[in-house]
């Protein structure tokens, strides 16, 4: 039996509000990575613009978990960049409530 040939067109496009989630995924990770480093070089001793820093990647990543269920509602849509947005959010708000419950409690 032959392969058949078969093409598939269609118009969807990604969601540019699932873009946005994804860029401020990555943003908020970098930052926090950022931010674990630079305190680990320091040994603790950390000015308040990172505890600023931490706080707006907590921010960051509401935005795009919120922008990210957003365009999950858009019909018509691809939705990788959606998932991955959503995936890398809830990363970078789990790592940040990890900081403060080690904070907390240690």
């Amino acid at each position: 039996m032959a392969k058949k040939n078969s093409y598939m067109f269609t118009n969807k496009e990604h969601s540019q509000k699932g873009i946005m989630s994804t860029i401020l995924g990555v943003i908020a990770l970098v930052t926090l990575a950022y931010t674990i480093v630079m305190s680990y070089f320091k040994a603790g001793d950390i000015p308040r613009q990172y505890g600023a820093a931490a706080m707006l990647v907590m921010i960051f990543a509401f935005a795009g978990i919120i922008l990210g269920l957003i365009s999950k509602t858009e019909r018509d849509r691809f939705y990788l960049f959606t998932y991955v947005g959503i995936v890398l959010n809830v990363l970078a708000l789990a790592v940040i409530s990890v900081i403060l419950y080690a904070g907390a409690y240690a």
